[in-house]
């Protein structure tokens, strides 16, 4: 009889890995060594991009157009789920299997740890595996949801209290983590328990950057320009101007125009919330800027109301209670007719699924990721919201990373680094050979 082979009998573990953070809007890259120094992800747009010249762009070659005005995209990633294996083959090929590509590898030398969202579909996740092994070949792979790789961070750096020690290493994977990730597709509630997510308890919110985009394109084309075409300008207008109110009702009655036939004073500035955003020309002006509003400066828009030459050289956006109404819908998601609860009542949804004995651990370790959190006044108003809603006698701290885009990068970085604990992880080619695909995703879900 032959003798059983083992781990050790097997081919060496590859000298690098490549760490994938596979987002609906940016895929996060970075080839990581066990030995090396961690760089700086590369952040790829994950999309194909046509402009009206017909002129196509694939992932990062995006930084390369100059005109935006009505650029059409094509997403591998769908509600969250990588639905389109053509779309995101021809990315991969360009940034990573490129001869000339910054990332470029040998996939045969080289491991891969992909992040899904939590929850996939087995069949999105089986074509997961088999492109992985079989289109692209690498040695070895590592599947897993992204929340999870938020545990092999320093948590506790992030909340900056109590001070450790800075000679005694931090514990990865973290003990107890509830991980708020709202990103481009949907929010992700996910605690984490010594670096494993609690299936029962992950919830899910429909509302994220994508629909915040769509939502803010509808009211500006209701009120001002038709910016429908424009989805990736109303993007940039988003990011620069929006913001969480901390008084929702102050702020919108700060901008309530008034009755008919007798505008409020308050109106036209709304007490500094008034902004205008300049529109670039994509000429003299690349890209757009925000400034104070002026309600006395000409603009193009007030020559086509009022219909006559005010010698205007710029298109200017306007923008008053926009600016606070579009994120209110991560926290009340009815104002749109969503049936959904907002994320601070989805994570005490969470919580109720869980033992009461883990509450404080989970409340006094929220993190929040992903684009969405960059919003000035979100980690204030979900603390202030969750402590409302949680025990009195429960700490809550919530915290944001330096950088939430990238932090979940960083953590299967640091996995990347740990050969022991992503050797008993992940599957190599030569297991994925030997047992199969149903071998593989048993492993991966824990059932082994």
């Amino acid at each position: 009889m032959a003798p059983r082979r083992t781990k050790s009998s097997g081919p060496p573990p590859p000298a690098k890995t490549l760490v994938l953070d596979n987002g609906a809007y940016t895929i996060k890259a970075g080839l990581v060594g066990a030995d090396t120094e961690t760089p700086a992800p590369n952040i790829i747009p994950n999309c194909l991009a046509r402009d009206r010249d017909k002129k196509v762009y694939i992932g990062s070659q995006l930084s390369s157009c100059k005109d935006f005005s009505e650029i059409l995209f094509r997403r591998p990633v769908e509600k969250g789920y990588l639905v389109n294996w053509e779309a995101e083959k021809e990315i991969w090929e360009q940034e990573f299997f490129d001869p000339k590509a910054s990332l470029h590898c040998d996939p045969a030398e080289t491991g891969l740890i992909l992040t899904e969202a939590p929850n996939a579909l087995p069949a999105l996740q089986t074509n997961c595996d088999q492109m992985a092994f079989e289109e692209f070949g690498f040695a070895r792979y590592l599947r897993v949801a992204a929340p999870t790789l938020n545990a092999y961070t320093d948590i506790q750096s992030i909340f900056k209290s109590p001070p450790r020690d800075p000679a005694s290493p931090p514990t990865l994977p973290a003990e107890i983590l509830m991980l708020i990730d709202s990103g481009y597709s949907h929010t992700t509630i996910a605690p984490l328990l010594l670096g494993r997510p609690i299936q029962s308890a992950i919830r899910r919110l429909d509302v994220g950057g994508k629909l915040l985009t769509n939502y803010l394109t509808r009211l500006l084309s209701l009120r001002q320009y038709d910016m429908r075409n424009d989805t990736y300008l109303v993007n940039e207008i988003k990011e620069a101007t929006c913001y969480v109110s901390k008084d929702f009702k102050a702020d919108m009655e700060r901008t309530w125009k008034g009755p008919k036939g007798d505008r409020r004073p308050v109106y036209e500035t709304a007490d500094g919330i008034a902004k205008d955003y300049v529109l670039p020309d994509y000429h003299g002006r690349a890209k757009g800027y925000v400034r104070d509003h002026d309600p006395k400066a000409a603009t193009k828009l007030k020559e086509l109301v009022k219909g006559k030459a005010m010698g205007a050289s710029e298109d200017v956006l306007t923008l008053r209670n926009e600016r606070f109404t579009v994120p209110e819908l991560m926290f009340s998601p009815t104002d749109i007719g969503l049936r959904q609860s907002g994320i601070a009542q989805q994570v005490m949804d969470s919580l109720s699924t869980l033992p009461m004995g883990l509450w404080p651990g989970f409340l006094a370790n929220i993190v929040v990721v992903g684009g969405n959190s960059n919003i000035e006044g979100f980690v204030f108003r979900l603390q202030a919201e969750i402590r409302s809603l949680a025990p009195a006698e429960c700490i809550v701290r919530v915290a944001r990373p330096a950088d939430p885009v990238v932090n979940t990068w960083q953590g299967g970085a640091n996995l990347a680094k740990d050969e022991e604990a992503l050797g008993g992880l992940s599957v190599t080619r030569q297991e994925y050979e030997e047992y199969g695909a149903g071998w593989v995703a048993r492993k991966f879900g824990g059932r082994l």
